[in-house]
């Protein structure tokens, strides 16, 4: 996730520098399960369907369903195991594919029940008959491996098992490693499952601080997606004065974090990343008075079996009641966002335009020209390399000559292209889904090589008015009607005078 320094590679526990300066001694964890012989028959195609077999627990008659005996733990407990000898990538595809497919719906009951609640409603049957004949057609909706997942979540340590193994079915999915309906289905059924055992009643909201433990220290220095953590002495500081750092927990995995949320506290909305992670705050001791806006900087979601499990939200509601339960005087609420995709889609718009119209219709005459004295060549290709290639910045009057296109280009991007009517942008349609509003697009705001190449260093403000923030929340959601900032707009109406997609 992170490109981390020598300092702190990923994942094993702190170490050297880390541990010598904390004054703790960290103790290590096994390196990894135990892989099972290359030729065993148990990873064999025969292996594995004896082995589902033994481990999927039959969806029991309708009549009898509250007095099923449980499956027995030592089916569950080897299923683990013998999931965790596989090898990563296709003898576990191959073992999820063979469940997906195998231990599904029955799809023969199910058309069996619809008809019958079909034929009630038909026959205008009592109310209590048709709704048993309804429930019947649910109970036999249910996959059956959704029973092997229920079993295994009850397990001690089986709910953090079933994270793996969807982050492995995720990663399987992106690379077509395992693909297909039931693939795809069996994802979802372990969504929702995830959903309802990583509800808000089980989540613990924890704050770090530099006395936390060092794994904890190390996993969110690990885990950071937006703005890696160089060394120690910056983890230091984002977990020090003028900042804060929380993170959940779940009841049944303690001391292990879900999803991270940083903060930086300010005087006034911050418009550059580098004033927040790269600057030392002034004092050790926060002046608390001065204290009037809190910056959220970075959410990172630390388990990618978790994806899609709505956990970033509640967070940021969770943050927001207990820093007004420590600094009442703060009254203003907002991100400093990354722009993830803007710069790939400018590229390719241009590539779109140039194969079409012959040249791009983004930028103005007068800019092209402007462009072309500078460069010796106004073409989209130069162009496309000049976006491609993080050397620009360092051209001053190159940066002063882009500043204005490429603020009206991002405003649309954010604000104008659309995803089945909602922006486009994933960072954008969190944010607008919890009811901010887009506040402002600020230039240069990233100068790292990480936030030139992925949108040209531009940086957003998602405000959080805790006042209208259901309302803002409910016409994104309910219209697609997004809130935005005049300047937000004015650069759109730009836009829309000055390029032409």
């Amino acid at each position: 996730m992170s490109g981390l320094s020598p300092h702190l590679s990923p994942r094993p526990l702190l170490r050297g520098p880390w541990a010598a300066a904390r004054g703790f001694r960290c103790v290590s964890v096994p390196a990894g399960p135990r892989r099972g012989p290359a030729g065993s028959d148990t990873a064999s195609p025969a292996g594995m369907e004896e082995l589902l077999s033994r481990s999927v627990p039959p969806l029991p008659p309708y009549e009898t369903k509250e007095k099923a005996p449980p499956p027995a733990e030592l089916r569950g407990a080897e299923f683990v195991r013998f999931y965790r000898s596989l090898g990563a990538g296709q003898p576990r595809a191959e073992l999820l594919t063979r469940l997906a497919r195998g231990f599904g719906v029955e799809h023969g009951r199910v058309a069996e029940f619809s008809a019958k609640v079909l034929q009630a409603r038909e026959q205008q049957r009592e109310l209590g008959a048709l709704l048993q004949a309804e429930d019947r057609l649910r109970y036999y909706l249910n996959p059956r491996y959704r029973g092997l997942f229920q079993h295994l979540g009850r397990l001690e340590g089986g709910l953090r098992f079933l994270v793996e193994l969807r982050a492995d079915l995720l990663e399987g999915l992106a690379s077509k490693a395992v693909d297909g309906p039931h693939v795809k289905e069996m994802n979802g059924v372990l969504k929702n499952m995830l959903s309802e055992w990583f509800s808000t009643g089980f989540l613990n909201l924890e704050r770090v601080t530099w006395q936390s433990p060092c794994e904890v220290l190390q996993k969110i220095s690990d885990s950071e997606a937006v703005h890696p953590v160089r060394n120690w002495v910056d983890m230091k500081r984002r977990v020090g004065a003028y900042r804060r750092c929380y993170y959940f927990s779940h009841c049944a995995i303690p001391g292990e974090p879900l999803i991270v949320l940083h903060v930086a506290l300010t005087t006034d909305i911050s418009s550059s990343i580098q004033t927040i992670v790269k600057e030392v705050p002034p004092l050790e001791t926060e002046e608390t008075d001065k204290i009037t806006t809190a910056i959220f900087y970075s959410i990172s979601l630390t388990q990618q079996g978790l994806q899609g499990v709505e956990l970033g939200t509640y967070l940021i509601k969770r943050v927001v009641k207990e820093l007004q339960k420590e600094l009442p005087q703060i009254k203003a609420f907002s991100t400093l966002s990354p722009i993830p995709g803007f710069t790939k889609w400018l590229v390719g718009l241009l590539s779109s335009q140039t194969k079409e119209l012959e040249r791009n219709e983004l930028f103005t005459e007068s800019e092209r020209q402007e462009i072309s004295e500078i460069t010796g060549d106004s073409t989209t290709e130069t162009l496309k390399k000049l976006l491609n290639n993080n050397e620009w910045v360092r051209a001053e009057k190159l940066v002063e000559v882009l500043h204005s296109p490429l603020m009206r280009l991002c405003a649309w991007y954010l604000y104008g292209e659309k995803h089945r009517g909602y922006a486009l942008n994933p960072v954008a349609n969190f944010h607008l889904q919890n009811g901010s509003v887009m506040w402002r697009i600020n230039w240069m705001a990233d100068t790292s090589p990480r936030g030139i190449a992925a949108s040209c260093g531009i940086m957003v403000n998602y405000r959080y008015f805790l006042e209208d923030r259901a309302s803002n929340s409910e016409a994104y959601l309910g219209t697609k009607q997004i809130k935005a900032s005049e300047q937000v707009l004015s650069l759109v109406s730009q836009f829309q005078q000055n390029s032409k997609l």
